[in-house]
């Protein structure tokens, strides 16, 4: 194996939707975008379909595209980005459920497509997407008027349950739209886990599926195994990498793995406490991770391995997002196209 091996579990993100749908209230979909958060947009909605998920959510209309063949036409894939200049036709033939984020995307919608279901994103505070409080007081008679089927916003601090932004836009959620008798969606994974209050009609977790935080009780559903390209034994005082950032303070064992910035592994990672593991055992990445390689410290395992574990049981996304920097979205939406890829269930 000259290149990583990237387990997908896909029972494990399975199981995470039936976890978190069970929680909700209401209907529970899934978020597919970005690939499916870097693990293959196809294979996950696949299985997810297979466990019950119906409604499904992708970042622009282009991301849907693969997805309506696997998913079939009873699907629901509603599209984040809303209804975009050259986006018509594609809208149209997918059946997609666009989510109309301004008064001039609203217009464009209803001339181009009169009748064709849409749905609107309403800005509660996050200032990224959506219609504002004006906005929509001046369209909302036009939009229902229209046929709107979904009205949405998104919370901008539900890992943070404490956080007071999230009482604030689920009230001012609430008076946009109370009283519209419109299916209504406010929750991602960390809105599942506030509770009830901000489930709605239709809950749509994403992070949550593929394993990370805020969801803690969520089931790993990635592993990268590396192979180990060379082993050496250092003196006390030699140094490693680029810019000599670390030196040997005893006689070191080095193992160096095929994996850098070019395979999604972070940078920021060096010197930040990066730990790989060999059955079970620690392993920390020494110097600076470079764009093909990393090199670690096998000195204490006794023996040179064969390959090391980055992303494991005792290494999930966010231990590695600590290491760089980050958070563990991405981890996953960096992992790179030279590893190998194996799909499983348990």
């Amino acid at each position: 194996m000259s290149t990583g091996l990237l387990t997908i579990r896909l029972d494990a993100i399975a199981d995470n939707w039936r976890a978190l749908a069970s929680m909700s209230k209401g209907e529970t979909g899934a978020v597919v975008k970005a690939d499916g958060y870097g693990l293959g947009a196809k294979q996950v909605a696949r299985e997810l379909a297979r466990a019950g998920a119906r409604s499904f959510f992708v970042a622009v209309a282009e991301e849907a595209v693969p997805l309506r063949a696997i998913l079939g036409e009873e699907a629901t894939i509603h599209v984040f980005s809303g209804h975009m200049a050259g986006d018509t036709e594609m809208i149209r033939d997918l059946g997609l459920v666009p989510l109309i984020n301004s008064i001039d995307q609203l217009t464009m919608h209803v001339e181009a497509l009169p009748g064709h279901p849409f749905g609107i994103q309403l800005d509660t505070g996050m200032n990224r997407l959506g219609m504002e409080w004006e906005e929509w007081s001046a369209v909302a008679e036009i939009a229902l008027g229209a046929g709107a089927s979904l009205l949405m916003s998104h919370l901008a601090c539900a890992d943070e349950p404490d956080h007071p932004m999230n009482p604030y836009q689920l009230d001012l959620f609430r008076q946009m739209t109370d009283g519209t008798n419109v299916r209504r969606s406010l929750a991602a994974t960390g809105g599942i886990l506030l509770g009830p209050d901000y489930h709605f009609d239709l809950t749509r977790p994403g992070i949550g599926l593929y394993g990370g935080l805020p969801f803690e009780e969520a089931q790993p559903a990635a592993r990268l195994d590396l192979p180990v390209v060379q082993c050496r034994t250092l003196t006390a005082g030699e140094v490693v990498g680029y810019g000599n950032t670390w030196q040997a303070e005893r006689e070191t064992r080095l193992a160096t793995i095929n994996c850098g910035y070019a395979d999604g592994m972070l940078r920021s990672a060096s010197g930040g406490g990066l730990t790989l593991w060999y059955d079970g055992a620690p392993c920390p990445a020494v110097g600076r991770v470079s764009m093909d390689l990393i090199t670690v410290d096998v000195t204490d395992l006794g023996r040179d391995p064969e390959y090391l574990s980055l992303i494991c049981p005792e290494s999930r996304i966010d231990d590695v997002a600590d290491a760089a920097g980050t958070i563990g979205y991405e981890v996953l939406t960096s992992l790179g196209s030279r590893y190998q890829r194996r799909y499983a269930r348990s």
